[in-house]
């Protein structure tokens, strides 16, 4: 089922800016699963879910992939986060590749860094510069909850949420640092309702208010410890328990994504000794 919702931007603001376009991340798409394998419309890559609250931080590294084609509108973003999985909420933050129809069309660079407090906007992290092959780290964390009214979460919008509403909000704080320039971003954010229920490593077709973007092509995305050399990565804490994706053993979901006639255009390896470590290859 199909989860999409549109919302219009935020004001801009120093040193993050609002797209003049609408992107989201509408959570995934998911299509048929099999014993944890699962084929998604817009994800691909590899989830750890847990019960709803379960989830406090995701950590997570990867290479910026070279944009391989410019030709059409197409969007390809990497990233980690928590939620989206099972739920309405994603609190997210990555880096994206963009062709050149895309960049005039969405108003981002050919690479840049972003994050997304769901279903809030997503935001450009203006401070960072990215580049093909820079090393990325990342961090999601839970940070503190509090209590608020029941009702609509964003100007009147009634969002339909998968996990029960719970009238609380949550504050999470996001870091991306460029490893390869040396320079970092980090902020906080609060979230009605989020379920803290998946931490995710994925490389996405994002969305926009009429459907899911073409996927661009990104060649490979390589993330975690063997390629990054970044310790403690691709972790996950879940019911106070942290470790390696691989750690996780049934709760870890495989994602790949497919075309609308079925086919695989972007398809995750097995995940490598460490528990970390993976690629996505487009195709």
């Amino acid at each position: 089922m199909l989860f999409i919702s549109s919302l219009m931007l935020l004001a801009a603001f120093s040193p993050a800016l609002a797209l003049t376009s609408p992107i989201m991340t509408p959570g995934i798409a998911l299509l048929r699963s099999s014993n944890g394998s699962y084929k998604s419309l817009n994800w691909s890559g590899y989830a750890v879910t847990g019960a709803t609250g379960s989830v406090t931080s995701v950590t997570g590294s990867w290479t910026v992939p070279t944009l391989d084609s410019n030709t059409g509108t197409a969007l390809a973003a990497t990233w980690v986060g928590i939620d989206g999985f099972n739920s309405n909420t994603v609190e997210q933050t990555g880096t994206m590749i963009a062709t050149s129809s895309a960049q005039s069309t969405y108003g981002v660079p050919e690479y840049c860094a972003w994050y997304e407090f769901y279903p809030g906007p997503m935001y450009l992290i203006t401070s960072l510069t990215i580049n093909p092959s820079d090393i990325i780290s990342a961090s999601v964390t839970y940070t503190a909850s509090s209590g608020s009214p029941g009702g609509p979460a964003f100007g009147g919008l009634v969002f339909a949420p998968r996990d029960p509403i719970r009238s609380s909000s949550g504050t999470f704080t996001i870091t991306i640092t460029d490893t390869t320039s040396g320079k970092s971003f980090s902020t906080t954010g609060t979230v009605r309702n989020a379920a803290r229920s998946s931490a995710e490593w994925i490389t996405e077709a994002p969305s926009s208010s009429s459907g899911i973007i073409p996927l661009a092509n990104f060649g490979t995305a390589n993330y975690g410890y063997y390629t990054t050399d970044v310790s403690g990565t691709c972790y996950a804490t879940v019911s106070g328990s942290t470790g390696a994706i691989g750690s996780f053993g049934s709760s870890v979901q495989t994602l790949t994504m497919v075309n609308s006639a079925g086919t695989a255009i972007a398809t995750p390896s097995v995940l490598f000794s460490d528990g970390t470590s993976f690629s996505i290859v487009y195709s």
